[in-house]
């Protein structure tokens, strides 16, 4: 887009201001940088001369750590410059089948649990299922003879002979990566201990379960050691080169919204498969509650997919939930992603019908209109419906190629027998916010919440162009456009501050209080360790017990604290509908989290001149472009109000406000809107 041009009654085009030429320039340094790499773009926001800038960078898919480290040099960082990164690379791997060739050494008799599963099926109506294969082939499966039972007592002792053995074997099949995975080692981890040591006094790769997820029920155990694995040697590889650039401070955003740093972030990939969305959902609850919103559904467009949570206070969370067809037992923030994003492709199908996405045109071509030669994409109908003004996108990084979108769109229309490229570009739309509803639905009316008691914050580049929309089919309250929209989750995770996280199954009777509370001083303990010393003293130490009616296959998460079973009963009448007082009550997994306070944003420097009258008066009448009035979020100051139709642009996003929409801006810099009257 081009630089704004300014007249007393408003801004007649533009994105703001271009952070990192005037940071390159300047010499200035980075006090502390957020980065989230996605498939399309990889987004930074660094604090820089105490105010936040942002920037926006294509991603480099065959080397993502290029563009990463591209931006953290733009910005200045420095060797002690505090960085976290929230990243897709675990996500697509997994989604790719990229990893690495894996062997898995399991209890003998057990080898084929990772093929068997459970009996669920993922189709239930489907007369012929077909579940993901697994990542284990049969052929790279060795069993050990050894077997604990659930108190720890040896049914099958393990013999040196036996370890030795197993290496052997192992050592012949070529796999870059090992997972070990026995029967009870949550609780008793002796054997998978002797294992694993042999296997990398060999020199191999080794996840154990022990260390990755310690927590019963075996098949999601094995499935979550096994993707860890699976993912290890690129990930580490990755983290590794980003730790090798500029900084030396570098913290891994993980699925739960938690850190951690390089070295535990390589040996545990399997927590990053959330990453980057993980910080998005934080950044956008604190988006909400300064709004005065405790609930809240969140909307991430990008360029690739959607991301949707349901945030109830705190973002919700989940302790298990399947990724690529693979269970993974580990705590996670309930994040449902779609494809359908800026660069999903819309295509009809062989019987004529309009389909859009998963598939995505990416960064390479990219849509049609990055004048690369891509397909039509659901960012291509946006620029003809002339809901994308200006020339650029994305900050700048990328020059707007009308015409091409113009042209994808009219070929896209004699396919389906449209009329002309706007009745396309309307459909794709369509198609695209039928596929955001439903993730929206998923993770709100499917879990029992209901969407009309909270307000939609919008994000991503392409968040706010669907927002309103989508606000209106859930009745959603009202929609927030944040400040930084286009950049969230690297917002997210500059601010959210360092977080550590451990648990560990017990299967213990709530009665049992000495026990529980033992084990929950230990996991405390390796929580504590993970700081340095002269940040112990600001932890915030949260423990939580997953909790169920001996019996039950389902658990409830609770609060550390006193009178545990009193509370389970009410959770879980308040859930359920109902309690079972009289049935014994079980401690299944303790959980412990420790976070330190995260970092406060500088406020936006306060509006002069000709804007702060404006937003004196509360009325804006700005210029028309094809029916809509635009304006730059830079120029609303506190108490700012716009009305639809409208188009309110900033750096890397962008908001379309429909006729019937009005806005005030909020004094935290977010664009609160409602339905109104027209």
């Amino acid at each position: 887009m081009k630089r704004a041009q300014r007249s007393g009654r408003g801004v007649r085009a533009g994105d703001g201001r271009r952070a990192a030429p005037r940071t390159r320039r300047s010499g200035a340094r980075a006090e502390a940088i957020g980065v989230d790499t996605g498939g399309t773009f990889t987004d930074f926001v660094a604090i820089v001369d105490h105010r936040a800038v942002a920037m926006k960078r294509c991603s480099t898919p065959a080397a993502p750590e290029r563009a990463v480290l591209d931006g953290l040099a733009t910005l200045g960082a420095a060797r002690d410059t505090p960085v976290r990164h929230g990243s897709t690379v675990a996500t697509n791997a997994l989604l790719e089948r990229k990893g690495a060739t894996v062997a898995l050494v399991t209890t003998a008799g057990f080898e084929d649990l990772i093929e068997i599963g459970r009996q669920d099926r993922p189709d239930i109506y489907a007369l012929r299922t077909r579940r993901v294969p697994p990542l284990v082939p049969a052929g790279r499966r060795v069993g050990v003879r050894e077997r604990r039972d659930a108190g720890g007592r040896a049914l099958v002792v393990l013999t040196d002979d036996e370890i030795a053995g197993a290496v052997a074997r192992v050592e012949t099949l070529g796999a870059e990566a090992v997972a070990v995975v026995f029967l009870h080692a949550y609780a008793h981890d002796a054997n998978e201990r002797r294992v694993a040591r042999a296997l990398r006094a060999a020199g191999l790769t080794v996840s154990a379960s022990h260390e990755v997820s310690p927590e019963f029920r075996e098949y999601e155990r094995i499935a979550t050691t096994v993707v860890n694995a699976y993912l290890q040697p690129r990930v580490s590889r990755y983290i590794g080169r980003i730790a090798a650039g500029p900084s030396r401070r570098v913290e891994i955003v993980l699925s739960h919204g938690g850190t951690a740093p390089p070295g535990r972030a390589a040996r545990e990939p399997v927590r990053q498969l959330l990453s980057g969305p993980a910080a998005g959902v934080r950044a956008a609850a604190a988006v909400a509650a300064s709004c005065g919103f405790a609930q809240a559904l969140t909307l991430d467009v990008g360029g690739t997919s959607t991301d949707c949570a349901f945030v109830d206070g705190d973002p919700v969370r989940r302790r298990g939930r399947e990724v690529a067809g693979f269970p993974i037992q580990l705590p996670m923030l309930d994040v449902h992603t779609v494809g359908a994003g800026g660069g999903s492709i819309a295509a009809p199908d062989a019987g004529g019908l309009l389909h859009v996405g998963p598939e995505s045109a990416g960064a390479d071509p990219g849509p049609a209109c990055y004048g690369g030669g891509g397909p039509a994409t659901v960012t291509d109908a946006m620029v003809v419906l002339g809901r994308i003004p200006g020339e650029t996108l994305a900050a700048g990084t990328l020059k707007l190629d009308r015409r091409a979108a113009e042209r994808a769109m009219a070929a896209l229309a004699r396919r389906l027998g449209l009329a002309n490229a706007r009745a396309a570009a309307a459909g794709v739309v369509a198609v695209a916010d039928a596929h955001m509803e439903a993730a929206l639905r998923r993770v709100s009316i499917e879990r029992g919440h209901d969407p009309r008691e909270a307000a939609l914050v919008a994000f991503g580049g392409a968040g706010g162009l669907h927002a309103c929309a989508l606000a209106a089919a859930l009745e959603a309250r009202a929609v927030l456009f944040p400040r930084h929209a286009g950049v969230l989750s690297a917002l997210g995770a500059l601010t959210g501050g360092s977080r550590r996280e451990r648990s560990r199954s017990v299967l213990l009777d709530v009665a049992r209080t000495r026990e529980i509370d033992a084990a929950w001083r230990a996991l405390e303990a390796e929580v504590r360790a993970e700081f340095a010393a002269g940040e112990r003293g600001r932890l915030r130490i949260e423990r939580f017990a997953e909790v169920r009616y001996r019996g039950q296959s389902h658990e409830l998460s609770i609060p550390g604290g006193p009178r545990l079973a009193e509370r389970f009963h009410r959770a879980h009448a308040a859930r359920y509908g109902f309690d079972a007082k009289g049935c014994a009550v079980e401690v299944v997994t303790l959980e412990v989290r420790g976070a330190l306070p995260g970092r406060a944003l500088p406020a936006p420097p306060r509006r002069t001149g000709a804007a702060a009258v404006a937003a004196r008066t509360g009325v804006w009448t700005g210029p028309r472009r094809a029916g809509a009035a635009l304006w730059t979020m830079e120029e609303l100051a506190p108490g700012a109000r716009v009305r639809g139709p409208a188009i309110v642009t900033q750096e890397g996003a962008t908001l379309w406000v429909p006729a019937g929409w009005r806005g005030t801006m909020h004094r935290s810099g977010t664009l609160a809107l409602a339905r109104g009257r027209r």
